[in-house]
This record gives structure tokens, C-alpha cells and sequence, in this order.
């Protein structure tokens, strides 16, 4: 079975900024690419599944009905474009929660397991933080940071973690993940 986890901010949609949140549909602005690179996936047979952070809705800054309407609008972009997202993990608590789905705690990569009964060997977490990096290695997964978010090689010697694999964006990682051989 071939399965892949995405984060959202940064990877999909354009990164709103550090504490700041896409809190409305017309925030949401897919990344150049990016609806190609899911639809490409879809096509190669991968399940792929969203886990993302999203504590704006336990901090108040926006509601569950504004995040769900922003979720609508993505996975209507990624159908119109041949792609298809099996399930979206949002984590919406707050980070002093300290909750087992928040990442870099493996929580609801766990509940897309025993929901869908994947074997995640070999599996691939594409994020771009170095939370989404620490989040893939708990997991046991490959980990991909893509630069088209939240973190930049010039932080490199900062890195609590170090990535399997670093490209400019999800296309670029896509290209490698579906690579032959």
C-alpha cells in the first residue's frame, strides 16, 4: 500500500506566517504546482491523508465552520484537479494542551492507521517544518521538508532534527517520491 502524509500550510496552500492562521476560504491560496503534484500522486495509487495543526480554533481565532469551509474549498481544488485525499487530521487544540494529535506527537498519523488499516512502512511524511520532520521520525516515516513554507536553509544548523530528504516544494518532492526505481 502506498501512503503519503501531508501537511497543509506551506505545502498545499501558500504559508500564512508564524502565528498566523488561514482563517477564511478566501486566505486559502494553493501553491504553485501543488494540486498537480496530489493529482499526480492519486494517479500512482498513494492514499494520501492531511495532518495538520490547526489551533486558531482552539485559541478563538476562528471557528470549526470557517476552518471546515476552508477545507471544502481544498479538497474541491484538488478533485477538480485529479487529486484525492482519503482523510484530513486537524489537531485544533491549543499547544499547552499538550494533546497526543498536536504535532510532533504521532496521534493522528495513529488514527489514520487504525482507521484505514495502513501499513505505513515505507511511507512518506511531506512537511514543511522541522515539527513536520520530528512528527515523520516518531511516526517511523520517510521525512520531506519542502522550503516553500515555514523553514529555510539558513536555520539549518538550528535543526532539532535533520530531514531524509529537503526540496524547494511539493512538485519537486512529488517528482522523487513517483521517481522509478
Amino acid at each position: 500500500m502506498k501512503v503519503i502524509f501531508l501537511d497543509r500550510d506551506g505545502v498545499i496552500n501558500k504559508f500564512p506566517g508564524y502565528k498566523k492562521y488561514v482563517t477564511n476560504v478566501r486566505q486559502f491560496r494553493f501553491l504553485p504546482h501543488a494540486k498537480m503534484a496530489i493529482a499526480r500522486l492519486t494517479s500512482a495509487g498513494y492514499k494520501i491523508f492531511i495532518v495538520s495543526n490547526q489551533a486558531g480554533v482552539g485559541k478563538g481565532v476562528y471557528t470549526q465552520k470557517a476552518l471546515d469551509a476552508v477545507t471544502a474549498k481544498m479538497i474541491s481544488g484538488l478533485d477538480k484537479a485529479g487529486g484525492r485525499l482519503e482523510a484530513v487530521y486537524y489537531c485544533i487544540h491549543r499547544p499547552e494542551a499538550n494533546c497526543a494529535c498536536r504535532k510532533p506527537n504521532t496521534g493522528s498519523i495513529k488514527k489514520a492507521k487504525d482507521e484505514f488499516s495502513l501499513d505505513i512502512r515505507g511511507a512518506y511524511f511531506i512537511g514543511d517544518t522541522i515539527r513536520d520532520v520530528k512528527t515523520a521520525k516518531s511516526a517511523g516515516l520517510k521525512s520531506v521538508l519542502v522550503l516553500s513554507g515555514g523553514e529555510s536553509l539558513s536555520n539549518l544548523d538550528k535543526w532539532e532534527s535533520e530531514p531524509d530528504f529537503i526540496f524547494p516544494n511539493l512538485w519537486e518532492a512529488v517528482k522523487f517520491v513517483l521517481r522509478p526505481g
